[in-house]
């Protein structure tokens, strides 16, 4: 994985798992290169991406609080203007 700006180890961001890790790209859809380059991604174990009804891409709450998430932490190190500019939807 590239470098991460929403995390800095090498584990599941919500439980702490280091077994069976993925990648999840918080932005995807057409922005996904955009979110690849930025860094909007973190390490989930198999059950919170996509091996249970709970992971992200089966759980619309929990998708949502990674992007408020990532729009947060972006803003922080660019700006507000600068999340609309690439990404064109407010999450927060």
């Amino acid at each position: 994985m590239s470098k991460s700006i929403l995390q800095s180890t090498k584990e599941c961001f919500l439980c702490g798992s280091t077994c069976d890790l993925h990648e999840h790209h918080v932005i995807y859809g057409p922005f996904r290169k955009k979110a690849e380059h930025y860094g909007l991604k973190v390490y989930l174990c198999a059950y919170d991406h996509n091996m249970s009804d709970n992971g992200v891409h089966f759980n619309r709450s929990l998708d949502i609080q990674l992007k408020q998430y990532a729009q947060e932490s972006f803003e922080k190190k660019y700006s507000h203007e600068e999340w609309m500019k690439q990404f064109e939807k407010n999450y927060l």
